[in-house]
Formats: C-alpha cells, sequence, structure tokens
C-alpha cells in the first residue's frame, strides 16, 4: 500500500473510531507529526476525506473533522436502507453454499461495546462482500464504517442497548440467507436497520456533539 493511502486509512479510522472527535481542529502539521510523514500525503488524505464529509477546511484555520448532524446521520441511515437489501438479495441469488455458510462466523458474540462495534462491523461488511457485487460492496462498507462513529457517540445515550437481542436478529437473517429465503431476509434487513435507525437518532439528540440540522 503507497504512503497515502496508509495515511489516509489511518486518518480515517482515527475520525470513525472517535480518537479524533467531531468538532475537533486538525492541522496538517500535527498530523504529519502523528503519523510521522510529510505533510504532502497528510493534505492529500485530508482532500479525500473533505470529499466523504467527514472533514472541513478552514482557510487559514486547517481542518475540522465534522460533526454529526441529526440529518446527516438519518441520510446517512436511509442510504443503507435502499443499498443493504440489494446486497443481500444479490447474495441469495448469487452468492455460493460456502460464503453463505461462512456467515455462521457472526452467530455469537462475547464481550464490550468496543467488541460489539468490531463485530457489528465485520457482520455487515461480511452481508455487502456475499453479494459478489464489488461497488455495492464498497459503498455499503464505506456507510457500515461511517455508521460506526454514530454508534459510537450515541452509544451511552442509547436505551436498553442490549447486544444480546441485535445478535439474536443477525442470527434470523443468516438463516433466512441460507435457505435462500429473499423475502423474509429482506424484511429482517429492513426491518433490523429501520431499528438502527429508531435506537440511534433519539441517542443522538441527547448528544452535546450533534450539530443543528441542516435547515435549521
Amino acid at each position: 500500500m503507497l504512503l497515502r493511502d496508509n495515511v489516509y486509512e489511518s486518518l480515517r479510522s482515527d475520525i470513525l473510531s472517535c480518537r479524533l472527535a467531531p468538532g475537533d481542529d486538525v492541522r496538517e502539521q500535527d498530523l504529519a507529526l502523528r503519523y510521522a510523514v510529510s505533510r504532502q500525503p497528510v493534505r492529500e488524505a485530508l482532500l479525500r476525506l473533505e470529499r466523504e464529509h467527514l472533514v472541513t477546511v478552514q482557510p487559514r484555520q486547517g481542518y475540522r473533522v465534522n460533526p454529526i448532524s441529526l440529518s446527516d446521520a438519518r441520510d446517512l441511515l436511509r442510504f443503507r436502507l435502499a443499498l443493504e437489501p440489494a446486497c443481500v438479495a444479490e447474495a441469495i441469488e448469487h452468492a455460493p453454499d460456502k460464503a453463505l455458510k461462512a456467515l455462521d462466523d457472526y452467530r455469537c458474540f462475547a464481550g464490550d461495546h468496543e467488541k460489539f462495534i468490531a463485530y457489528n462491523r465485520a457482520f455487515h461488511s461480511a452481508l455487502a462482500h456475499a453479494s459478489g457485487n464489488r461497488r455495492m460492496a464498497g459503498a455499503l462498507c464505506d456507510l457500515i464504517g461511517q455508521a460506526d462513529r454514530l454508534v459510537r457517540v450515541s452509544l451511552a445515550n442509547i436505551r436498553d442497548h442490549d447486544p444480546t437481542r441485535l445478535v439474536a436478529e443477525h442470527v434470523e437473517l443468516i438463516e433466512a440467507m441460507q435457505r435462500r429465503d429473499t423475502r423474509t431476509a429482506l424484511r429482517l434487513i429492513k426491518a433490523h436497520i429501520n431499528q438502527t435507525e429508531k435506537r440511534v437518532l433519539p441517542a443522538l439528540k441527547r448528544n452535546a456533539v450533534i450539530v443543528e440540522e441542516r435547515n435549521a
């Protein structure tokens, strides 16, 4: 992997994991020291992240990690609602039995909140890649990664967060996909994403780092 790609991946990971928090001001020189590189690959990474709406250029002041707005969070989850069922349908129609059997790796989970975020990201990424459609999988994995930031920011304010129930929802979906029951699988994945929106958006409203709606 090229140096500029390494810097981009590291910086993007730091933003999505909230090691660089929403609203943080960052400067090229500070980031160059952080990643032990020159400013050029940092600048290139920041420009890529600007296109992904994760940072904003502040003239003569550096950059700011974009705050999370409720409207952007809603847009992200609605886009996922459109895309992830399509990936599930493609997987059911085209994935070999071996690929669907591999989803059994996600039937169980044990660990803390941070490990659950990693487990959840890996499961939904596996659904994306099972589709066999690289463009859809790439777009969905990007959405899933960005959703990690929403979950981390909202987790302390999510009421009745129950990993056991969420894993049970995953297991239901896995079983429907392995039966190649498209109708049931689509119903389950849509309900799962809708429930995520119902949990996350109210929790975000209770968090101080969330900015006002775009049209406010």
